[in-house]
């Protein structure tokens, strides 16, 4: 049946909310933006403003690679995308319970981290650790991996291509979003307070930590269904 422009468009704009719903609340970059501040705080407003940009350009194009290319890249080494949830649901939830009960510890570490970060050094350190793991991380992959792989579709090209490009348009947007909230995180944060920073840090520590949970659950009812007989 051929497909007409209007279907064409719906597709798109369904892949585009598809795999912002999907995505962000697991990069959540509210919740990694105070970290970004701490571990920056060293550098001027103008080089924070770049690595910013630099951050969110990484994210998308982690996340666009990660969903057109992640489901091949496993099936050659043989590794199912349920096995890649559970993985990566508990990588999310360990790091949020230790942002949970474990604060005084995590901000010795980034105060170590924030040392390294000079001007020289910050277009190195764009990538890791402030790309990856800390705003795109394992969860992010898993669920990126997953939704490229749903976004094929067998039946027809043309929406194949419409809802690959609509997630690629959800990937930028997504970037945009990361570079936007580091660049004026720290407006925020001095709104908040130290009282509310903390209070606003546990708050996502708990959402991180639910939603780690949902993705190890998701791969392992997905696991199990392939193994117990239906119905």
């Amino acid at each position: 049946m051929e497909l007409s422009a209007l279907d064409l468009l719906a597709a798109f704009a369904r892949s585009v909310l598809f795999v912002l719903a999907g995505v962000l609340p697991i990069i959540n970059p509210l919740a990694s933006a105070p970290i970004f501040v701490d571990l920056t705080r060293g550098l001027s407003d103008q080089s924070r403003a770049q690595l910013a940009r630099r951050v969110g350009k990484n994210v998308a194009l982690l996340l666009a690679g990660t969903m057109l290319l992640g489901s091949y890249v496993l099936h050659i080494f043989g590794v199912s995308l349920p096995v890649v949830r559970i993985a990566g649901g508990m990588i999310v939830a360990s790091i949020a319970w230790r942002m949970l009960h474990a604060q005084q510890v995590a901000s010795e570490e980034t105060a170590s981290m924030a040392l390294s970060i000079s001007e020289e050094k910050a277009h190195i350190k764009a990538f890791y650790p402030l790309t990856f793991p800390l705003t795109c991380g394992p969860g992010s992959i898993a669920v990126s991996i997953a939704i490229g792989a749903s976004l094929h579709t067998r039946s027809s090209l043309p929406t194949t291509v419409a809802n690959m490009t609509g997630g690629l348009v959800a990937t930028a947007l997504l970037g945009l979003l990361v570079a936007l909230t580091f660049r004026y995180a720290g407006r925020l944060l001095r709104r908040l307070g130290e009282t509310g920073q903390i209070v606003f840090l546990r708050l996502m520590a708990f959402m991180l930590l639910c939603v780690g949970v949902e993705i190890l659950w998701d791969g392992v009812r997905a696991l199990l269904a392939s193994v117990l007989p239906a119905g």
